[in-house]
């Protein structure tokens, strides 16, 4: 259970759904109610591919391309890092990646789940780069199987939050977005800079012993 709680609490500061909530409203302000289901639910769907192949094939990409585990935790927790920041400060692009053309773009039509919404707003390389990183650490069938079920609970999460999106922004307000956006990435940059702290360790004490 508390491995569960681990990657769970750790996917979805990440992920950080609560901070799409206005990118979301804003995207489908002009769909009806069925609609917004609807992309929810294959936001929700992109997520959790893109999460669960990230997982299991992540390894064998760092493996072909001759990059070390320690790299990649030292990679990926400077963009965990730095995405913590920019919610902590205030200054986290409202955008999360998406500039003029493509929100332009995507206004014009109706299927915006894949991207703009699961790539890059919420699946982006922070989220990736940790699943690799635990799966490398992590690779009994019960720590895999909770590991799937934590990445299938923050998907429902997702498509809980973006179902209520509009309802949400209306009660939370942009303030209560905004601080619950900040603890979140109080949250991120701990995350962040455990996985940096552990790749430096592991390389003096990898180069102690040799």
């Amino acid at each position: 259970m508390e491995l569960f709680i681990y990657i769970f609490a750790a996917l979805f500061s990440v992920l950080n759904p609560i901070g799409t909530v206005p990118i979301f409203v804003g995207l489908t302000q002009h769909d009806d109610k069925k609609e917004r289901s609807r992309i929810s639910l294959w936001t929700a769907i992109d997520v959790f591919l893109i999460l669960i192949i990230s997982f299991f094939v992540g390894q064998y990409v760092l493996d072909f391309f001759g990059i070390s585990i320690e790299a990649l935790r030292i990679a990926g927790g400077l963009i965990i890092v730095s995405s913590g920041f920019s919610l902590l400060t205030g200054k986290f692009k409202k955008t999360r990646g998406i500039n003029k053309k493509v929100e332009d773009d995507v206004q014009n039509r109706n299927d915006i789940a894949l991207t703009p919404l699961a790539i890059p707003m919420l699946a982006g390389p922070g989220s990736i780069s940790l699943l690799i990183a635990f799966y490398q650490d992590h690779q009994q069938t019960h720590e895999i199987i909770i590991a799937s079920l934590a990445i299938l609970a923050v998907a429902f999460s997702i498509f809980i939050i973006l179902r209520s999106a509009h309802y949400l922004s209306k009660i939370l307000g942009a303030s209560g977005i905004v601080a619950i956006s900040r603890i979140v990435g109080f949250i991120v940059i701990a995350i962040g800079i455990q996985y940096i702290v552990s790749a430096i360790v592991t390389i003096i004490k990898g180069n102690l012993m040799s």
